[in-house]
């Protein structure tokens, strides 16, 4: 019998930039400000609140400094915003903000499809953003970590040179993220030990998508190979804009559920999370496609009904 790791295992809420970026509909500032304000009660200890790119590309978050001006900051909770280039830090540095998250793909192939640059371009971008961040951290992310939507494979060792080169730029935290959603337990659990082997000392996050139903299995699979920090999203909700076939990240509530019922130490309030999940769903007029939301936590139970009890012999 295996024993889960008695540290703690911290959640960081992205869905409200990476779910909301392509939600299908403006969610109205006060909204946002609302689900944040709850989010940040729930124990989480960061909160990815908006994207400071071009309200051209993403007009569902051109309310973002409207947003981070207006919501309650809790002690103990990070506040992030993800940044695309210098541009988006300069906006960045206009607001009252912990963290910038930078992104950049393994795959050239997928970086000139969602950024409009090569890999090198990325890089040099990133060197700058550290170099002008003030007292900003920076998080760097390595999408398609686990496989490109258009070429595949994404060996390790190309990983690892690209971390490598993500950290020699100044960054303070990593990122793997598994953008569409390919990788299996084992893969998760050979790279993050690898990852964790290669930058001692270093934060690193693991960022997953439930494409393929085996978001939780890889969660599990990146704890039990030394990662503390997991990304999730409220609802389920999200998916790379920029790769085919991707569907939303893996939810928040149902990570969280797992976590606590298997026993690790993750300081998340489940039942206010799936409240802000009903929330959520009734803001977005959608079905989400988080499942504890649905089905209750493993001890819900559910009264037997009279006819039932009768068929039984339980009543006369």
């Amino acid at each position: 019998m295996y024993s889960p790791t008695t540290d703690r295992i911290h959640i960081q809420e992205v869905g409200m930039r990476d779910g909301l970026q392509s939600a299908g509909k403006f969610v109205e500032t006060e909204d946002k400000v609302r689900l944040l304000n709850d989010l940040s009660k729930t124990g989480l200890s960061k909160i990815e609140v908006t994207s400071f790119v071009s309200p051209k590309a993403v007009p569902l978050l051109a309310d973002a400094e409207a947003v981070l001006s207006a919501i309650d900051r809790r002690p103990g909770v990070a506040y992030s915003a993800l940044i695309p280039n210098t541009r988006g830090l300069d906006r960045a540095l206009s607001v009252e903000l912990d963290e910038v998250n930078v992104v950049m793909s393994v795959s050239e192939a997928h970086n000139m499809a969602n950024l409009r640059m090569t890999c090198e371009d990325s890089i040099a971008q990133f060197h700058q953003i550290c170099a002008n961040r003030g007292t900003l951290k920076v998080n760097g992310t390595l999408a398609t970590a686990f496989g490109c939507p258009f070429t595949g494979h994404v060996s390790e060792s190309m990983v690892l040179d690209w971390a490598k080169r993500y950290m020699d730029t100044g960054i303070d935290s990593l990122t793997l993220a598994d953008t569409v959603g390919t990788a299996t337990p084992n893969q998760v659990f050979d790279l993050c030990g690898a990852a964790i082997g290669e930058f001692p000392g270093v934060e690193i996050t693991l960022h997953l998508h439930n494409t393929r139903g085996l978001g939780i299995a890889n969660a599990l699979a990146g704890v039990a190979a030394g990662i503390r920090r997991l990304d999730a999203s409220v609802g389920g909700i999200g998916g790379c804009p920029y790769a085919p076939g991707a569907t939303g990240n893996i939810c928040t509530e149902d990570l969280v559920h797992a976590l606590i019922f298997d026993g690790y130490k993750c300081a998340v309030d489940l039942d206010r999370l799936i409240a802000i999940s009903h929330d959520l769903e009734a803001i977005l007029s959608d079905s989400l496609p988080g499942l504890v939301r649905q089905a209750g936590s493993k001890v819900t139970t559910h009264p037997m009904s009279d006819d039932l009890k009768c068929r039984l012999g339980l009543v006369t």
